[in-house]
């Protein structure tokens, strides 16, 4: 049974009409995503995991990507979709109440990957989450990820944007995640 994303508008609600994860890629059918960026303070400093895609990912093979992404299966909701995605890719058990609402983007893209034209259409929930734990002690999806790997969030930031890192990581996501780590720092979190 392939898997089945929901067509959305573009303020991520479905439409009532739900295609094959690879109908809406081939075609860029407007679909949804919940993206998890993980945060830490060590030594005084903002740091954010970023997962490293293994080879056989059907986009962007080995780069750096989010903490935690993944498509929202048909009748399923962005939260319900980032929990269950943070257990599959990281083995983290969260709560809705452990994640922060960072805010909405819509992204159009076209690429081609291992030889296919790939487009995606994507309305994705951007959360935070607060966990500090060692990059060894996250349990990855070896199907998914090769590994994890925490960075100063400023270098980050600076490796995406000088493009001195294989990513696939939009700075516009990277910097509402900064101005959402800043906003609970002046708010008394953390």
């Amino acid at each position: 049974m392939p898997e089945m994303l929901d067509i959305v508008d573009e303020n991520g609600l479905p439409t009532g009409r739900a295609v094959p994860r690879t109908q809406a890629h081939a075609e860029g059918l407007r679909h949804r995503t919940s993206h998890v960026w993980i945060l830490r303070k060590k030594q005084g400093r903002l740091q954010v995991l970023l997962q490293m895609r293994c080879a056989a990912k059907d986009s962007y093979p080995g780069c750096y990507d989010i903490s935690s992404a993944g498509h929202i299966p048909a009748d399923a909701e962005f939260v319900e979709s980032a929990l269950r995605e943070l257990k599959e890719e990281l083995g983290v058990d969260a709560t809705s109440a452990d994640l922060q609402e960072c805010g909405l983007r819509r992204f159009h893209f076209e690429a081609e990957f291992h030889g296919k034209p790939f487009k995606d259409n994507q309305v994705s929930k951007v959360f935070c989450l607060w966990l500090d734990r060692e990059a060894e002690d996250f349990t990855v999806q070896k199907s998914e990820i090769d590994y994890v790997r925490w960075f100063d969030l400023d270098e980050a930031l600076r490796d995406v944007a000088q493009g001195a890192i294989p990513n696939c990581i939009f700075m516009e996501e990277l910097e509402m995640v900064k101005k959402a780590a800043e906003r609970a720092k002046l708010s008394g979190g953390k």
